[in-house]
C-alpha cells in the first residue's frame, strides 16, 4: 500500500517491501509523525552523526535524509524499503548509510533516533553497541505505539544509557527522551546468548543453541519448534534442504544432523536470524551448508531444491498479517523441484491447509495437538 506521510519538511510517499497493492498496511504510523514533529517544533539541531536505529520501513530515514542519517537495522525488508522509499522521494541513496545490527556502529553519535522493537532483547542489545558512541551532549529520543513502550523499556534506556522519562500520549504513540550520562556502571551485554537443547527433541538433543538478540524465544526451545522436531521428514543422500524463516537454525541444524549428506540452506529476512543459525550449525555440524539474509528465497533458483521447512511469522510488527505466510509458501513453491515437498508447521486456527491446496493442489495433516498442525505439500509437476 502506498501512502504519503505529512511531516514539517513536506509529504513523503511512502510503502512497504515488497509492495503489493493488496497490503493494506501503511509504511509509517503515529509514532513516526511524532517523533518528526517534536524535532523540527522543538529545533533539536540534527548536526553531526545522526543514528536511526529501528526504522520500520524507512519513513523515518527517508524523511530525514538531508541530514546524511545512518540507518540501523535488523530487517533485510526495512532496508530494501528504505532504498526503494529514498528514491521515490527522490534522494540519493549515498545520502544515507545503511547498517545492520551486526556492522559496528558508528564511533561518534550526536543524535541517536531508536523506534523501539517488539522485542526488549533486541532493544538491550543494540543499546548496548550503541553506548560506547552516545556522551553527554548526544540527543537520545525514542519513539513507539503506547503498547509498544512498558516500563522495562524505559528501564534499559536508564540502565544503559541514562535518566530516562516519557512524553504524553498522541495518537496512542509516545516519545522516549534519555539524557545520557557518562561512567554508568553497565553490566555486559548478555547477548549472543547460548542454551542446552532438552534430551528429547531427536537429532539435536543436548546440543548447544546460539541466539542473537531479538530471535524468536532467544533464552529457550518455543513449543512450536519442539512439535515440529518431533515430526521433521526423513532426508536422504545429497538432498538440498531449506529451513525457510530460519530463526536460531534449530530445524536445519537437525536435518543436518540426520543426513550428513544434505546440503541445509538457511534463509531469514532478520540479520540477526541468520547470524544466529549460522552460529548454532557451527556448533554442532560440519556440512554443506549456506546461509541467506533475503526476502524469502529470493536469489534461489526455481527448481533446485527438495525439501522446505517452514514455520511462517503471522504477525508484522504489531499487525497480523498472512501475507509473509503466503510470500513464502508460493517462494517455496517456486523453488522445489517436481516432487519436492514443503513441510509447514502452524497455529491449527491459521488454517494453513487452504493456502497449501490453492498452490500446491494438494496439502496433507502430518501431525497435529490442540495448538498446532503440520502440513506436508508436494509440488506435484512444472505446471503445477
Amino acid at each position: 500500500m502506498n501512502d504519503r506521510m505529512t511531516t514539517p519538511w513536506g509529504e513523503y510517499e511512502l510503502a512497504r517491501f515488497p509492495e503489493d497493492p493488496r497490503d493494506r498496511l501503511r509504511a509509517w504510523d503515529a509514532a513516526d509523525t511524532y517523533l518528526l514533529r517534536h524535532l523540527a517544533e522543538s529545533g533539536t539541531p540534527l548536526t553531526g552523526s545522526v543514528v536511526i536505529v529501528g526504522d520500520r520501513w524507512g519513513a523515518l530515514t527517508t524523511a530525514l535524509s538531508e541530514r546524511r542519517p545512518t540507518q540501523i537495522t535488523d530487517s533485510h525488508l526495512a532496508r530494501e524499503a528504505t532504498r526503494s522509499n529514498l528514491a521515490r522521494a527522490g534522494a540519493e541513496e549515498s545520502a544515507v548509510r545503511l547498517l545492520t545490527t551486526l556492522d559496528p556502529p558508528p564511533g561518534r553519535i550526536d543524535v541517536l533516533l531508536v523506534r523501539v522493537p517488539k522485542s526488549l532483547a533486541l532493544l538491550e542489545d543494540q543499546l548496548h553497541r550503541l553506548a560506547p558512541g552516545v556522551h553527554e551532549g548526544t540527543v537520545v529520543i525514542g519513539t513507539g505505539m503506547v503498547k509498544e513502550i512498558h516500563t522495562s523499556t524505559l528501564h534499559l534506556f536508564e540502565r544503559i544509557l541514562g535518566p530516562t522519562r516519557t512524553s504524553l500520549a498522541e495518537k496512542k504513540a509516545r516519545l522516549i527522551f534519555c539524557t545520557p550520562l557518562q561512567g554508568i556502571a553497565r553490566r555486559a551485554n548478555p547477548w549472543p546468548y547460548s542454551y542446552l537443547l532438552p534430551d528429547d527433541v531427536g537429532p539435536v538433543s543436548g546440543r548447544t543453541v546460539v541466539n542473537h538478540a531479538g530471535v524468536f524465544c532467544a533464552d529457550r526451545l518455543d513449543i512450536g519448534t519442539r512439535f515440529f522436531l518431533g515430526h521433521l521428514p526423513r532426508s536422504r543422500g545429497a538432498e538440498r534442504v531449506v529451513d525457510l524463516g530460519c530463526g536460531n537454525g534449530v530445524v536445519g541444524t537437525a536435518m543436518a544432523l540426520a543426513n550428513p549428506e544434505a546440503e541445509v540452506l538457511f534463509a531469514d529476512e532478520s540479520f540477526q536470524a541468520v547470524a544466529s543459525a549460522e552460529a548454532t550449525y557451527r556448533a554442532n555440524a560440519d556440512g554443506k551448508a549456506e546461509f541467506l539474509v533475503a526476502d524469502g528465497l529470493d536469489g534461489v533458483p526455481s527448481g533446485s531444491v527438495d525439501l522446505v521447512l517452514n514455520n511462517p511469522p503471522f504477525h508484522s510488527h504489531q499487525a497480523m498479517t498472512d501475507t509473509t505466510a503466503w510470500r513464502m509458501f508460493s517462494d517455496a513453491r517456486r523453488a522445489l523441484r517436481p516432487g519436492g515437498e514443503l513441510w509447514v508447521i502452524g497455529n491449527r486456527h491459521l488454517g494453513y491447509h487452504l493456502k497449501l491446496r490453492r498452490l500446491f493442489g494438494n496439502s496433507e495433516l502430518v501431525a497435529g495437538d490442540a495448538k498446532f498442525v503440520i502440513l506436508r505439500a508436494v509440488k506435484k509437476d512444472a505446471g503445477r
